[in-house]
Order: C-alpha cells, then structure tokens, then sequence
C-alpha cells in the first residue's frame, strides 16, 4: 500500500515532471491511488475559496507564481502558506499538465478525504433531507447530484455498495465545490438497510412501476430520498425498502430520466416549501 507522503510547508518553484510532489498530484487521477493516499485533487480559485470557507485545509497548493498578482489568487495562497502547505510555484506548461485536460485552472489544491458516517436517527436535524444512491456508475452524475444537495440545504448523501469515486477530478469539477460542504457516506446494502430501519420518516424511491406522480405527494419529514443506478434503477431488495414509490412522469418514448437530472427533480419537489426566492 503506497504510504501517504511527508509533506513540507513552505513555497518553492518546481520545474520538472519529475518531482515526486508532480508525480504525486498526477497520480492522483487514479482511483488506486486514491485510495492508498487518502488524497484527491480540486481545481481552481473560486473552488479553492469554497474550500476555504468550508474549513478544509489544502496538503498541497500548485499555482502559477504569475497568479499572485490576482487579488483571490494571493488570498489562496496566502490561506494555504498560513495552513502549513506545501506550496508549488509552477509554469504554465507544468500545470497543464497536472491539471484537468479542457479548461485547465491557474490552481490547483490537494486535499484529504473525508468520509462521513450515518447519522443516528436522533441526530437528525429538523426537515432533514438525505439522499442514497445504489452504485452510481458516473462520477459527472455523482458531483452534480452533490451539487443540487447543497442547493436545496439536504443534509448528505449515502453511496450505497459499489459506486464511483466521489474524489475523482470529474466529480469533484461537477460538483463545483459542493465535495467541501456535503457529507459524503460509504455503506453496505446491509449497513444501510439496518440504518433505514431506524428512519423516522419517509423513504422515497423513483421507480417505474410507481402509481404515485412524484408532484402529488406529501413528503413527512425526514425524508430519505433513494435513487437506482444508471439504467437499472433500483434492485428489488432497496425498492423494497421504501416506505412510498413514486414516479417521474415523460412524454413520447423515454422510459428514464439521467440520474443527476431526476435526482434533481426529486429533490427540489422534496424541498419545494422550504426554498423561497
């Protein structure tokens, strides 16, 4: 198992891919690695800013030392020098090539992971909204579902057996800093069939052979609102798990919606009285 790097505060230029630090950072972009290291990476200053607000502390800043002369860059910087980072100064080219490929960013941070737990069911906050997704299979899917959790204030999310990684440089650019302020759960189906049990309020699946329209509900806070995978929706055995099925209705012959997108309806529907222009 790859041990997680000693890492040194201060700034310094670095010119070559052959830094262990550059090929740490480009490492990264693995799952595997990942995993060993309890790091990922996240791009740019308005997402940097985000984390910041969010009371992460970056590991590692990669910047370009041009950078310094924008006013939040220099605020990003300065954060990550007075966190203890290790702060790399870089050329444009070397940032290319540790940054993500379209629309590359003039910083970027290394962070750790965390990883909530499920809350107690007394521990739950009044009108508490959770989401669970069973194996999500697209990390762009994934960080925009995290991203419409912080939108409408729900409280978490629970990724359910296999899903993809929420740390991945897709997920985290979809989730457009969202990774900072939603909790994020790994479970089981059978840990999270146990926690379910102790819910205290309503379990919401989608589902196809749903009679309830999902726009004609009453939703009983809490409300866990529980999602399929890509394609085949809910297994029988979570679908079973719901207190209430509803449904998304479509026109012409589309029988599913993408999974961020009805997610996303689902969640705006859930928490239509408590969002207010």
């Amino acid at each position: 198992m790859r041990a997680r790097p000693e890492l040194r505060a201060g700034t310094r230029a670095i010119t070559s891919t052959q830094n262990e630090r550059v090929k740490l950072i480009r490492a990264l972009e693995m799952r595997k690695v990942r995993r060993e290291t309890g790091l990922f990476v996240a791009e740019g200053t308005s997402v940097l800013l985000t984390a910041r607000a969010a009371g992460w502390e970056p590991k590692i800043l990669a910047l370009l030392a041009e950078s310094r002369d924008k006013p939040s860059a220099a605020e990003v910087a300065r954060w990550a020098e007075g966190a203890g980072a290790e702060c790399l100064e870089v050329s444009a080219s070397l940032l290319a090539k540790l940054a993500g490929k379209d629309n590359p960013q003039s910083m970027l941070g290394v962070f750790e992971q965390r990883w909530a737990r499920l809350p107690a069911a007394g521990a739950l906050r009044q009108g508490a909204i959770w989401v669970a997704l069973e194996a999500p299979r697209d990390p762009g899917n994934l960080g925009t579902i995290l991203r419409s959790i912080e939108a409408v204030a729900a409280s978490g999310v629970v990724l359910i057996e296999q899903s993809c990684d929420p740390y991945s440089r897709e997920a985290v650019r979809a989730s457009m800093g969202s990774i900072f302020n939603v909790p994020v759960v790994r479970a089981e189906v059978a840990a999270f069939l146990a926690w379910r049990a102790q819910w205290p309020g309503e379990v919401v699946g989608t589902h196809l052979a749903a009679a309830h329209d999902f726009r004609q509900v009453a939703y009983r806070a809490p409300v866990l609102l529980l999602m399929g995978s890509e394609g085949p929706g809910l297994t029988p055995e979570l679908a079973r798990a719901c207190s209430r099925l509803v449904k998304i209705p479509m026109a012409g012959t589309l029988n599913s919606l993408n999974l961020a997108v009805a997610t996303s309806l689902m969640l705006y529907e859930i928490a239509r009285e408590r969002l207010q222009l």
